[in-house]
């Protein structure tokens, strides 16, 4: 049986090439931009001078060195007492003179008694320790706080990004074909 001649089909799938280099990216932050400012608190403290006060009338007094119209009151005040000792003391005196049965000198004794004793006027002021007053009054200190601040002013950057594309290259490595051998046919016969 003769054989039937075939067709040969012969076929080439197309290839396609690539080539790509990965893009480079570059992702930079900057630090914020931080700014501070401190205000320091201040402290102002004052402190009054306290009043000290001495007063030494009294002892001045004590001593005889007081007012004069202190003095002469307090000796106007003994003048009434005084006078009565003076008359108590005539009456008395010539009660001895008036003794004459006694005997004795009453005029010589009388005489030595009056060269002796003299009435005395009490114008001092009273002595005592704590004649001096002495007053202190202290004065609170004045204390004034001013408060202190921090000013902070924060400023985020925005990140810098850099992006380089990267190389793509696509081709043809092998384009498709179709080959068709017809057979041979033997003319001869």
């Amino acid at each position: 049986m003769p054989s039937i001649p075939q067709i040969q089909i012969s076929q080439q799938p197309a290839l396609i090439g690539i080539d790509a280099d990965l893009g480079q990216q570059d992702i930079r932050q900057p630090r914020a931009t931080y700014e501070m400012q401190v205000e320091r608190p201040k402290l102002d403290i004052r402190q009054p001078r306290g009043e000290l006060e001495i007063d030494q009338s009294r002892a001045w007094d004590a001593l005889g060195q007081g007012p004069i119209l202190t003095a002469l009151s307090r000796i106007y005040s003994q003048c009434h007492e005084i006078a009565m000792q003076g008359i108590a003391r005539r009456v008395e005196d010539g009660n001895r003179m008036a003794a004459i049965h006694l005997g004795g000198n009453a005029i010589a004794e009388i005489a030595k008694d009056l060269s002796i004793s003299r009435p005395q006027f009490d114008y001092y002021g009273e002595a005592g320790y704590d004649n001096v007053d002495i007053t202190y009054t202290a004065h609170k200190a004045e204390i004034n706080v001013t408060d202190g601040k921090i000013n902070v002013n924060a400023q985020v950057n925005n990140p810098e990004i850099d992006y380089t594309r990267g190389k793509l290259d696509i081709y043809m490595r092998q384009y498709p074909k179709v080959e068709i051998t017809p057979p041979q046919i033997d003319f001869r016969t």
